[in-house]
């Protein structure tokens, strides 16, 4: 009998699971089975047994202090918890949202707050120092200890379930060298990015926002970056000086003078998978989160300083702000990369991951663990972590991995909270609808976006038919297939506002991001190498203007991966996650090599900050003010009415020439074009469009 447990499904129901389950059946059945605590002895109703359990029911509900025994044949099981953890009553019970949680520091005393209801005993160790903590009846134990801790490792000793174990606190400010232990901050001895630079760096409204995305290693860690310095660290990109060996300008400054409004940076909280110590024998995206509260160890100059870290990533970002381009920070609330040894698990065993009905754990991420969101205390983690982010490092917005595991609720307070900062923030994700065991109608996925106003969702279907299936290498889209799906187009460039049954559509044009590349799967370049292998470069290269120069163009929020307008590749590795430098890091003779198409990209990017009638925020301006033309195939044309000029947008994908009829008569100005024999302006109201070419036109309404 020594290794039966005794758990609490339910405040029902307690079931004991034991290897020799069919004498433990013949014991019940021949004793007296009780069931007790310090103050009384709770009848038993029934019980029953199945393959693997005995299940106990009592006359009336078992308490949740923690305390219960159960006595058999002098067998004495004490009663730990178990599922009953995600039940409604155990929520209530222990509902603690209002608490402080972490470490913080005030004058000369740091306070610790930890939310544990499970848990028979917390000890505190700062340094060589034990404190015992005391417990609340919401389940949160706490202790004041009575100096300035800036700067000093902790951990807890938690008793719970029979055993003692070592937990880092899920709050914890920094870290010690591959998460070892946590550390107490002191913000008041940081500098948070400047509040000043940061409000000048902001858009003064969202249909504003051009998103570039980049990972901090990528930036700077090829030899050409120009960083001589702290190459592929946060300081990395506070150097506005660096130059590529042929003087172009490299890093920050040629982030800065691209025309994007937002760096959107892939994960920069701690991580698992990279040596902190020696970070360059492996790399990681990042989506492999270990704590959400700390800056990333292997990102910092000095990674056995825990300080540094948080210091670092505060200057990165008041210098991306001091530069005028705003910071998007991915967060991966969806799951963990070990749930076993998380600090989740081991503080509140089976509460913070979802479980189907049949008790295994929820796998919708592909990670092996869902986060449950929905629970209050998990969504209060999530919303501290948000809060933490914009107080201590002022963000300017958050990216959502596999936001369709997250529940609208939560979203919806996240929401809220940003919305206090008084700055325009940019919450976006992916949408995408997962098999997680929450229901459906909870998730927040793209067809729930009318849920979930102010927050923006990636457009697969703007991703797909642009340029063929992301999940189909050799599939072809509008721009790399001569104008196959055509039909698709004007849906896609009107911000995807159009409500057509069975294909995605949101109410505002805002929660469009538009994309047709990003860190996931092949690089626009590399699809074109699967899906277009009969074309040369030369094509190649206008099949890609193609599609980025009507990422730019279209409605919505444009989205652009870090070196897709200098033809990024990755080799053809679609899933670079942990592939090293060697087919990860900017490639910044591109940026030499490809300057003029730069240019491109970056007219594109003015034209369309000159001109709103490209960044309309409501559906009746957009259905009021763009018309599709009627034009031979493959082309694809639409025309802005503005009060006092109209734009013709044309895309040819096609190999041929295409004769076109304008809207209207008159002198039209050519804004754009790829191709350099497009002549400055067209007179009348025709004119031919060159294979694989867009061209932009402007006529001012009084000529």
């Amino acid at each position: 009998m020594t290794h039966a447990n005794a758990w609490m499904e339910s405040v029902e129901w307690i079931k004991i699971e034991e290897n020799q389950i069919e004498t433990l059946a013949n014991t019940f059945a021949e004793n007296e089975i009780k069931i007790f605590d310090h103050k009384k002895t709770y009848e038993v109703a029934e019980w029953k047994r199945d393959e693997k359990y005995v299940w106990i029911r009592g006359e009336e509900e078992f308490p949740l202090h923690g305390e219960l025994v159960v006595t058999f044949n002098q067998t004495e099981l004490p009663v730990y918890f178990g599922a009953v953890v995600r039940s409604e009553e155990f929520e209530k019970h222990f509902y603690a949202i209002d608490e402080r949680l972490g470490v913080w520091t005030k004058g000369n005393e740091t306070h610790f707050s930890i939310w544990a209801p499970t848990a028979r005993q917390v000890v505190l160790i700062v340094g060589d120092t034990d404190y015992a903590l005391d417990k609340k009846k919401n389940g949160t134990w706490w202790v004041n200890v009575p100096y300035n801790c800036h700067g000093k490792p902790y951990h807890y000793e938690i008793t719970r379930n029979g055993e003692t174990v070592e937990v880092i606190d899920p709050y914890t400010p920094s870290l010690t060298a591959n998460s070892k232990r946590g550390v107490v901050i002191d913000f008041a001895q940081t500098k948070a990015p400047c509040d000043k630079k940061r409000a000048e760096a902001a858009v003064n409204s969202r249909e504003n926002t051009v998103i570039y995305e980049l990972h901090v290693r990528d930036a700077t860690s090829n030899a050409d970056s120009g960083v001589f310095r702290n190459r592929g660290k946060f300081l990395g990109l506070t150097d506005t000086n660096a130059k590529t060996p042929n003087g172009y300008t490299s890093g920050l400054s040629y982030f800065a003078e691209l025309g994007v409004t937002h760096v959107q940076l892939l994960p920069i909280n701690d991580f698992g998978r990279v040596d902190e110590l020696d970070h360059e024998s492996n790399y990681n995206w990042g989506y492999d989160p270990l704590f959400f509260q700390s800056p990333e160890g292997s990102y910092t100059t000095d990674p056995t300083d825990p300080i540094s870290r948080v210091t670092e990533c505060q200057e990165m970002i008041d210098t991306f702000h001091r530069e005028g381009l705003s910071v998007i920070v991915d967060v991966v609330f969806n799951h963990v990369y070990i749930w076993q040894t998380s600090s989740f698990e081991k503080t509140v065993p089976g509460y913070y991951f979802r479980y189907g009905p049949n008790g295994e754990l929820s796998n919708g991420t592909g990670c092996g663990n869902d986060i449950a969101s929905e629970r209050p205390m998990v969504r209060k983690f999530i919303l501290d972590t948000v809060d933490h982010w914009l107080r201590h490092y002022k963000v300017d917005g958050f990216r959502f991995d596999l936001m369709g595991i997250l529940d609208i609720e939560t979203m919806q307070q996240i929401k809220k909270r940003s919305d206090e900062e008084n700055l325009p923030m940019i919450l976006l994700g992916e949408g995408w609808d997962m098999p997680t065991a929450l229901d459906s109608k909870q998730q927040a996925t793209s067809f729930h976006a009318q849920k979930l106003p102010g927050i923006a969702f990636f457009n697969d279907l703007f991703r797909d038919a642009t340029k063929g299936s992301t999940f189909e290498e050799a599939a072809r889209g509008y721009f790399n297939g001569e104008g196959a799906g055509k039909e698709t187009i004007y849906h896609l460039f009107t911000g995807s506002i159009q409500p057509t049954p069975g294909i995605l559509h949101f109410n505002d044009p805002l929660q469009s991001v538009n994309y047709i590349e990003c860190h996931d799967n092949l690089t626009l370049w590399d699809k074109l190498e699967r899906s277009n292998p009969e074309e040369g470069t030369e094509e190649k290269r206008r099949i890609h203007q193609l599609a980025t120069s009507f990422t730019i163009l279209s409605q919505g929020i444009p989205f652009l991966h870090a070196g897709q307008e200098m033809y990024r590749t990755k080799n053809g590795d679609a899933n670079s996650y942990i592939s090293g430098d060697a087919v990860n890091a900017l490639d910044w003779k591109q940026r030499e090599h490809y300057d003029q198409d730069i240019c491109l990209v970056r007219d594109l990017l003015k034209l369309r900050d000159n001109y709103p009638l490209f960044r309309m925020s409501s559906r009746e301006d957009i259905e009021s003010r763009i018309h599709e033309l009627s034009l031979p195939d493959p082309v694809f044309g639409v025309v802005l009415v503005g009060e006092n000029e109209d734009i013709t947008c044309l895309w040819n994908p096609g190999f041929q020439p295409v004769e076109v009829e304008l809207s209207r008569f008159g002198r039209w100005k050519v804004q754009a074009s790829n191709d350099d024999n497009i002549p400055d302006e067209i007179q009348g109201d025709l004119t031919s469009v060159p294979p694989l070419t867009y061209i932009v036109c402007i006529k001012d309404r009084k000529v």
